[in-house]
């Protein structure tokens, strides 16, 4: 185990670059309950202008996110949800992300697990005035929790009792951001950037400056999104899962929106952020979740076994730990940057 005395880290893209011509051309939208971005630095498409690009593959994140979300009525998730154990059918992509969740269930031992549904929403992360919920009731929608009991046959999906929802924010922006990469390639873009949230994807490399992208690493604990390093990225996604993303503050204490599948309440194992480098987003999505409820010394066990895969974990005390391939990717800088570009 490799380990530095340092602050903490999310994930900045950033881009000291001259403009070339019209480049890069860049749009930004509210989706998936955060903000995405995608910036195009070339396309080869003669047909077609970035902009009308970068448009239509919004439409596609939309149209994932109407399959995929739990909160949307009448999503594959919603009606998953609503099923009361009996068969759902659903479209393929439900099929994919709800195969790939198993995968991850299983690979953690079920660190990862979609059906923490029940728990997400009585703790109410995204709501106006959260509160920790009863022990009491939180030891009961604990029992609620199981991968095992999502059943997939076919395109029907069931959920067996006592499960009774299931929730894909863990995993649905990876995988979106993977389908609105293949989009964007299949239709010229040779060099571009997504960011959906903490989930980065760098296309190629940055075009007008002839290098790799360099992803910006920021610092947790402070208040104005400064980095304090970058990796040079090309045909890469990064994605962080952190503390200090989503959480509230109750008599003294923070509570974050990362939950431990076994006890139902939030991680609390000195971890601050999980940050992957993969070449799927989904991966990196699941992965760094899963890493996060794992803890340093199990997670960085399973990503050290996993072709391809890197990570950096930084704890509670400030603390940075690498997985075996990732130390040298680290540039550290003077960079006080505080956003995407």
């Amino acid at each position: 185990m490799k380990k530095l005395i340092l602050i903490g880290l999310g994930a900045l893209m950033l881009c000291s670059c001259t403009p070339k011509e019209d480049y890069p051309v860049k749009q930004t939208e509210f989706l998936l309950n955060t903000v995405c971005t995608v910036a195009v630095y070339n396309s080869e498409n003669n047909e077609k202008s970035p902009d009308e690009l970068i448009t239509e593959g919004f439409e596609l994140v939309r149209e994932y996110e109407n399959k995929l979300s739990r909160t949307i009525e009448g999503s594959d998730v919603s009606k998953i949800n609503n099923s009361e154990g009996t068969p759902i059918e659903v479209s393929d992509e439900t099929i994919e992300i709800l195969k790939a969740s198993e995968y991850y269930s299983e690979l953690s031992q079920g660190a990862f697990d979609i059906t923490t549904a029940p728990l997400s929403i009585r703790w109410d992360f995204e709501g106006e005035d959260p509160h920790v919920p009863p022990a009491d009731e939180i030891s009961e929608l604990v029992k609620k929790v199981d991968y095992s009991k999502v059943k997939i046959d076919g395109n029907f999906v069931t959920l067996e009792p006592p499960v009774d929802a299931i929730d894909l924010g863990a995993i649905a922006k990876g995988f979106i951001a993977d389908k609105l990469k293949e989009f964007l390639v299949e239709n010229g873009v040779t060099s571009a950037t997504i960011s959906l949230g903490g989930n980065l994807y760098a296309i190629g490399e940055n075009d007008l400056e002839n290098r790799p992208f360099n992803i910006g690493i920021q610092n947790p604990k402070s208040s104005d999104g400064s980095i304090i390093g970058y990796v040079e990225i090309t045909d890469k996604s990064l994605v962080t899962s952190g503390d200090y993303q989503r959480f509230f503050m109750e008599k003294g204490k923070r509570y974050h929106h990362i939950l431990d599948p076994k006890t139902g309440y939030p991680v609390d194992n000195n971890v601050s952020s999980v940050t992957i480098i993969s070449d799927k987003s989904i991966d990196g999505d699941a992965l760094s979740t899963t890493c996060f409820v794992l803890g340093i010394d199990k997670g960085l066990e399973l990503i050290n076994g996993i072709s391809g895969i890197d990570a950096v974990f930084i704890d509670k005390n400030n603390n940075l730990y690498f997985s075996d391939g990732f130390e040298n990717e680290l540039t550290f800088t003077e960079y006080n940057e505080t956003l995407v570009s």
